[in-house]
C-alpha cells in the first residue's frame, strides 16, 4: 500500500490529518510519495498510468487498485481504523456527518480554493485565472465565516459533540484562507475563533 501526496496541498492535507487523528504514521506504517508543483511528478506518465487525472491525493492498495478522491480515502480508513470515529456513528451519526462536511467543502473550501486560484500570483501561468470569479468566491468565503460562526454557538465542533471529518475540512479550508489569502477568522466571531483554536491546538493539527 502507498499513498501519494503533494506537498502543501489542500487535500492531501485532509488526509495527513485524518491519519493522523487515526494514529496511522506517515511513512513508517504506510509508506508515502509526495510530489511537488515545481517537477510535477503526478503530471507523468507513470504516475497517470495509476490516476489518469493526475489528481493528488491517491491511495494505492497492494492490488493495486487506486482510490484518488480525499474523503474516499479517509472512508477506505474509517473501515479498516475503527476508533476514533471520524465519519459518524451509526446511521444519523453518519448522516450527519456527511452532511456538515459536505457543506464545508462546498461553502469553505471550495471558495477558498477558487480564491487561491484565481487570485493569488503562485498561480500565474499555471491556470487560467478569472479575478473577478476570484474576488467572488473571496466574498462567499467571508459570508459563510459569519454562518458558521452563528451556527457553532450551541455546539464545540461542526457536527456534534465531538470531532469529525467535517471539522478537518473546515480547518484545512480557514488555515489555507488565512495563509494563501490573508484571510484570518474574523476577531469579532467569537464561536468560529472559539472553535478554530481548539482544533488548531490538536496534535494532529500539524500533520
Amino acid at each position: 500500500m502507498k499513498l501519494y501526496l503533494l506537498k502543501n496541498g489542500v487535500n492531501p492535507r485532509r488526509v495527513r490529518i485524518f491519519l493522523a487523528e487515526k494514529k496511522v504514521r506517515l511513512g513508517e506504517d504506510l509508506p508515502v510519495e509526495e510530489f511537488d508543483m515545481e517537477s510535477m511528478g503526478h503530471k507523468k506518465p507513470d504516475y497517470l498510468a495509476k490516476n489518469p487525472l493526475g489528481t493528488l491525493p491517491a491511495l494505492e492498495l497492494d492490488d493495486g487498485t487506486v482510490i484518488s478522491e480525499s474523503v474516499a480515502i479517509c472512508r477506505y480508513f474509517e473501515e479498516m481504523i475503527t476508533e476514533p470515529v471520524l465519519m459518524g456513528r451509526g446511521a444519523l451519526g453518519a448522516a450527519t456527518v456527511e452532511m456538515w462536511n459536505r457543506r464545508m467543502e462546498l461553502e469553505l473550501l471550495l471558495p477558498t480554493i477558487d480564491a487561491f486560484v484565481h487570485t493569488h500570483p503562485f498561480w500565474v501561468g499555471k491556470r487560467p485565472q478569472i479575478a473577478g470569479w476570484g474576488e467572488a468566491r473571496r466574498g462567499q468565503l467571508v459570508a459563510r465565516m459569519t454562518w458558521l460562526d452563528g451556527e457553532l454557538k450551541d455546539r464545540p465542533f461542526i457536527a456534534g459533540d465531538t470531532y469529525s471529518i467535517a471539522d478537518i475540512t473546515a480547518q484545512v479550508a480557514l488555515l489555507t484562507a488565512r495563509g494563501a489569502l490573508k484571510l484570518p477568522v474574523p476577531d469579532d466571531h467569537a464561536n468560529l475563533a472559539r472553535w478554530y483554536a481548539a482544533v488548531s491546538a490538536r496534535p494532529t493539527a500539524r500533520a
